[in-house]
């Protein structure tokens, strides 16, 4: 998880972006929330490092939302987003205080509000920290579908676990989750017949792509709508 490629191209959070509104608690977490409370699929988005300020996190939760799901980005960072100008507080450091193991706690009270709401059906979809998160969630299971986009550090045997719908959208240039591992977990996923699965390995991007992008530049920014598109198909598929 402390891989340099975790940190490349932070955004500039912003926590009165969106379309959505911010809640103060959802499941006991401050959250934005996108789409109709009619609605009765739910997509939880859990973010990277960064958090759930990142405005490209909140425009794919609208864009989400727009497919008909109710969608809820918690913090699951309670506040505090690795910051990398923080000199006293480096990535191995923030990581002690911010395991994926305790967003995977934090993520059952939010699945449990989403119920209560009436929600029949709930997806997660994970970035980079956010994608180990939402693997714990399938693994559970806590969910009926699952995306983790270029996730931090999975391993084979983790995938071994999966009870869910999985999909994993990885990066050419990634050196947490390379191509032959994904292909790995594409192999696992293969032999365990009862799981629907895709695995896809996207040309010329690196790890944070779908999220971390530049809006001035024209390839990432088709490459990050590829992805978004892929998760959207997924949760149309296994959660509607």
């Amino acid at each position: 998880m402390a891989s340099s490629q975790c940190c490349d191209n932070p955004p500039a959070l912003n926590p009165t972006g969106g379309e959505g509104k911010v809640a103060d608690s959802f499941g006991g977490l401050k959250a934005y929330l996108a789409g109709s409370d009619e609605s009765k699929a739910a997509v939880i988005l859990i973010s990277d490092i960064f958090g759930f300020e990142s405005p490209n996190l909140r425009k794919i939760a609208d864009k989400i939302a727009l497919s008909g799901y109710f969608v809820v980005v918690p913090d699951f960072l309670h506040g505090d987003p690795y910051t990398p100008e923080n000199a006293e507080k480096p990535l191995p450091e923030w990581i002690k205080s911010h395991a994926p193991k305790k967003g995977f706690e934090d993520a059952k009270p939010v699945i449990a509000a989403l119920k209560e709401k009436g929600m029949s059906s709930v997806g997660a979809a994970g970035y980079c920290w956010g994608g180990v998160v939402v693997v714990d969630l399938a693994k559970a299971p806590e969910i009926q579908a699952a995306v983790a986009l270029h996730p931090g550090p999975v391993t084979v045997d983790d995938i071994k676990e999966v009870k869910c719908p999985i999909s994993i959208l990885g990066a050419e240039i990634d050196r947490i989750t390379p191509p032959e591992l994904a292909k790995q977990f594409e192999q696992v996923l293969a032999a365990n017949s009862g799981i629907p699965h895709f695995v896809k390995i996207f040309p010329g991007v690196a790890h944070g792509w779908s999220v971390r992008y530049s809006h001035d530049d024209a390839a990432a920014v088709k490459s990050a709508e590829e992805a978004l598109g892929d998760t959207i198909d997924w949760f149309n598929k296994n959660l509607k």
